[in-house]
């Protein structure tokens, strides 16, 4: 009983931290909960190979919450082109849930290893604070399902709410940043959505599982970490006004990359 209050504990953590850093940086919780939660995985005995994939699904479904918060949040500041959404979803259900039954035959080293490479590149780009130009207009609506159906397929592989993907994208096609990102945390919804339902589904009958787990979200885990996390992403808003955030986004790029490579570590050693 103490070692799984121990456990408790550090899913409480792990969504308090994902909330604040969400709050403070406007960035989605996966690059952080799915190295983290791979290594407690690895701690409590989870099969080798169904590491990753419960990692994943996991933080799929922990995204849900905080992605309908934010939906609320934008949608009153007017700040979500419904139009795109309309366009982008439906590309973005189907990338992203086909992309769980792949990820479903992708050992969970081969797993690891993709999402560090993501993570990687998504943290030098923080660090070099690339932004693509606008320079393009939106495609039409078969432009923008194709467009969801790649950033759903990737957000799937490594659990992310798809902000580091849209918002470029829609940048990239003279949407404003505000509505860029308030039509980035819209989209967010849909991806979890399909992305822990595939996650579910496709671990559903595998053999060696927690006991608590649903397929490939382990349930304990979600139900600890979202409150927290939607309780302490207002927090980090608010200190998003008074703190270094420019400096602060820097160490992030390096502790995103620092747990990516934790989590290949974690899974070629467990």
């Amino acid at each position: 009983m103490a070692l799984d209050i121990i456990w408790w504990l550090a899913y409480v953590a792990l969504g308090g931290f994902v909330g604040l850093m969400a709050g403070l940086l406007g960035i989605g919780g996966g690059g952080i909960m799915v190295p983290i939660l791979t290594s407690l995985f690895v701690l409590q005995g989870v099969p080798h190979d169904h590491l990753a994939h419960l990692a994943l699904g996991t933080a799929m479904a922990a995204i849900i919450p905080a992605s309908t918060a934010s939906l609320f949040s934008h949608h009153r500041h007017g700040a979500v082109r419904w139009d795109i959404v309309r366009f982008i979803t439906p590309g973005i259900l189907v990338g992203t849930f086909l992309a769980t039954f792949i990820a479903a035959l992708i050992p969970t080293r081969g797993l690891a290893i993709f999402f560090a490479c993501f993570m990687v590149l998504m943290s030098l780009q923080m660090l070099a604070n690339i932004k693509p130009k606008p320079s393009r207009g939106l495609p039409g609506p078969i432009g923008i399902s194709g467009v969801g159906l790649g950033i759903g397929g990737i957000s799937a592989l490594v659990a992310i709410g798809g902000g580091s993907l849209t918002v470029p994208f829609l940048t990239w096609c003279n949407v404003k940043l505000p509505r860029a990102i308030g039509t980035s945390a819209a989209v967010g919804l849909p991806i979890a959505v399909a992305g822990a339902l595939g996650y579910i589904i496709n671990g559903w009958s595998t053999q060696g599982l927690p006991s608590a787990a649903l397929g490939y979200v382990y349930l304990p885990a979600l139900l600890l970490m979202a409150p927290f996390s939607i309780l302490t992403a207002p927090i980090g808003a608010k200190l998003a006004h008074k703190l270094p955030v420019k400096l602060l986004k820097r160490v992030f790029a390096f502790m995103l990359m620092g747990l990516a490579l934790q989590m290949v570590y974690a899974v070629f050693t467990a």
